[in-house]
């Protein structure tokens, strides 16, 4: 049997409801995650959480050093718990996620985390492409709305979309209620 990893991505006070980016349905999605962390926890599977900070303060949202930027208090991490700074999309892209994985002997990695359209794909699609088997947790992501050119794409949407084509070639995708 291959070790198994989970992988907490962006789950940070920026995107919940007093954040500066607040996703669509963030505390449901962040519920199911935190359901799924503490059953990796109680099979005493490795976790790694991931945090994003923007390399300015300038930016729209994780400005580093912000409150914001920081990992939710319902999703922080216990001793033992690995951490991992990044500041691209990609979880897997300037960091020492791969490394920190390969030392584990980890072959199979599950995802939960947010933005679904933006680093949960990257991510994913990252690590199949590393040889991976990815699975993702649909139901413990989140997005928010999208535009183009002045037509709006509701964040439901926006997640069903790239939880699908993620599932077409890319990874398994899974529900909290498979993590009990």
């Amino acid at each position: 049997m291959s070790k198994h990893a989970l992988v907490v991505i962006d789950i940070q006070n920026d995107y919940f409801p007093d954040g500066k980016w607040p996703l669509y349905q963030i505390e449901q999605a962040a519920a199911n995650a935190r359901q799924v962390l503490n059953w990796f926890r109680q099979q005493a599977l490795p976790v790694v959480h991931v945090y994003h900070e923007f390399e300015t303060t300038e930016a729209p949202f994780f400005v580093p050093g912000s409150k914001g930027a920081e990992i939710h208090p319902d999703m922080a991490p216990v001793d033992g718990e690995h951490t991992v700074l990044k500041h691209k999309v990609n979880a897997f892209l300037n960091t020492e996620l791969h490394e920190l994985l390969q030392q584990q002997q980890v072959e199979e990695i599950t995802l939960i985390g947010a933005m679904s359209h933006m680093c949960i794909d990257g991510a994913a699609r990252a690590a199949a492409d590393l040889g991976y088997k990815v699975n993702v947790v649909q139901d413990a992501c989140a997005s928010r709305d999208l535009e183009l050119n002045g037509k709006v794409v509701p964040a439901e949407q926006v997640h069903t979309a790239y939880m699908s084509a993620l599932g077409f070639a890319y990874a398994e995708l899974k529900v909290a209620e498979d993590y009990q």
